[in-house]
């Protein structure tokens, strides 16, 4: 997390969590450092700073959907993970639920630490197909415990079989580093009913661990998922606010912080995508932000999705073929990125070779510029940086049901204000990311408008005092059509706003750190539990002030 001399402070606060004392009052406007320890509060008031214990961390997100039917839990993973060694087991499918055919099946992991660390990012593998993407909460001395639900019934081709089975959280534990990570990853399998009937799923779920592959002659439909993340600790965990090289910074990439995951077939563009700026829990110099409600997707890592059907006739040859990840816009040669990757495969049950053709490819010319505006003497460098790339391909195969047709265009976009001053005692930035899709698959349609956006300043002010104001938004807005006509729509609007403060260069005691948070998870339409679903929770001194349910 050592990124410029801001970042840098962080390692130093890391040691500060064990024995931060209570005092002073909390307000936006960030209260004096100096105040008197206070007595501890009831868990209901929030104390006047942080204290050595806060709330479990938990988002503002609706719990994954469970039908009521039989279930039957299995144990993936149980770990506690103190190096880099990953956790190695086996899986096998249940069987008093079904086999195979399942109404769904549900991830969770529970998880739990205390002391001194970092957040530290985790995979979770079955079989080679990665499943689970996730990153941990820092914890509190006295210890946190936390859990995460996903809905994986998508995987039911990889979980009908036994399977190997991989996890991995690096950590580093030592006398300073003090906290073990111990988890627990089960699956509940809901067995499906007449009222609960299995949901259509791939018929064959591959990883794309090697150079090249080759699919099933018969597949009539192909999307790949992308668990695309900037990671590791180095300038790429916080690509958006990189520069040019010619910038006074202190990281750096050739052409700025412009960035796109794209999937290529035999070396042409198949797929472009924005990638969703995670900030982890560690983030922004300031882990007060995340020790209750982390940021949008911070412990659910969701994969960018392709649809790569207009290319499935190409790959029904029974050829190999290279399919490729790579994100644009990372100087070559520079680590930082992970991008785990799989294909799900819709088969034609009905013929053993199905066939088709490409029939249209037509990528517009990548935009991008990045102008560096210099400081004047005592004012701020600033960086704005705009790029963007369109891409449309259209295919069809020829099935055992007729001919379909598929069309794919999308648009993705990104704008930003980086503003920063010398030795960057201040950094700013306020960047919007568009992600516009429109998959036409015979006379229907998927239309989704993504906008993610970021908000942030960090200062460090007289008497080292390092304040992190931050907000940020994840939107989706989905449509499906049949015949031209509208027939649903989903909206989501996830939200985050923070504000928090603390004394830097001081001992622990003296820190005197205070923070806000409010994070609200709206979404409408059918995938909201009864249509609506809509929670605020907000936080102060690692107090839940607010659990407030609408709809």
């Amino acid at each position: 997390m050592r990124r410029h001399r801001i970042m840098g402070l962080l390692g130093a606060l890391a040691l500060a969590t064990a024995t931060l004392a209570a005092a002073g009052p909390a307000s936006a406007a960030d209260p004096a450092a100096g105040a008197a320890a206070a007595a501890p509060r009831p868990a209901t008031t929030p104390p006047a700073e942080f204290g050595t214990d806060w709330h479990d961390p938990l988002t503002a997100a609706p719990p994954v959907a469970r039908p009521a039917t039989r279930a039957c839990e299995v144990t993936l993973a149980e770990a506690q993970f103190r190096d880099y060694t990953p956790y190695r087991g086996s899986y096998t499918p249940p069987t008093g639920c079904g086999s195979g055919s399942w109404a769904a099946v549900v991830l969770r992991l529970d998880g739990k630490v205390k002391g001194r660390q970092y957040d530290r990012l985790g995979h979770l593998s079955v079989g080679g197909v990665e499943i689970f993407h996730t990153s941990t909460p820092e914890p509190s001395p006295d210890g946190i415990a936390w859990s995460v639900e996903k809905d994986v019934t998508h995987y039911r081709d990889t979980l009908t079989r036994p399977q190997p089975v991989e996890m991995l959280i690096g950590n580093v534990v030592n006398d300073t580093y003090t906290g073990v990570i111990d988890v627990k990853v089960t699956l509940t399998f809901y067995a499906a009913g007449p009222r609960t009937p299995a949901p259509a799923t791939p018929d064959r779920v591959l990883p794309l661990t090697g150079p090249t592959l080759t699919v099933p002659r018969n597949t009539e439909r192909l999307l790949a998922e992308v668990y695309a993340t900037g990671s590791g600790g180095g300038c790429e965990e916080y690509w958006y606010m990189t520069v040019p090289d010619a910038a006074p910074y202190s990281c750096k990439a050739a052409d700025g912080p412009y960035r796109e995951v794209q999937v290529s077939v035999d070396g042409r563009l198949a797929g472009l995508a924005a990638p969703f700026p995670t900030v982890w829990t560690g983030g922004w110099s300031n882990p007060f932000l995340w020790y209750v409600t982390p940021g949008p997707r911070a412990f659910d890592v969701q994969p960018v999705r392709f649809d790569l059907t207009p290319y499935a006739a190409a790959l029904d040859d029974g050829l190999p073929h290279r399919v490729e990840v790579r994100v644009a816009g990372v100087p070559a040669g520079q680590s930082g990125w992970n991008a785990p990757a799989n294909l799900l495969l819709w088969q034609d049950g009905a013929r053993e070779v199905v066939t088709g053709a490409l029939t249209r490819h037509e990528e517009g010319a990548p935009e991008g510029s990045s102008r560096w505006t210099p400081a004047a003497p005592g004012a701020e460098h600033r960086l704005d940086t705009e790029g963007g790339h369109r891409l449309t391909v259209a295919g069809y195969v020829d099935t055992s049901h007729g001919r379909i047709s598929t069309t794919v265009t999308r648009t993705v976009r990104s704008t930003s204000v980086h503003r920063w001053t010398e030795g960057e005692d201040k950094d700013a930035l306020d960047a919007t990311w568009t992600d516009e899709e429109t998959v036409t698959r015979g006379t229907n349609a998927t239309r989704t408008r993504r906008t993610y956006t970021m908000d942030g300043e960090t200062t460090l002010g007289a008497g080292d005092r390092l304040r992190t104001v931050l907000s940020l938004g994840d939107r989706a807005d989905t449509a499906t059509l049949r015949g031209g006509r509208e027939v649903s729509r989903t909206r989501l609007d996830d939200q985050y706003t923070g504000d928090a403060s603390y004394t830097a260069n001081v001992p622990r005691e003296q820190r005197h750190a205070v923070g806000t948070t409010t994070a609200r998870y709206r979404l409408l339409g059918p995938g909201a539990p009864g249509g609506c679903y809509d929670r605020t929770v907000a936080t102060a001194q690692g107090t839940v002030t607010v659990d407030r349910r609408r709809c």
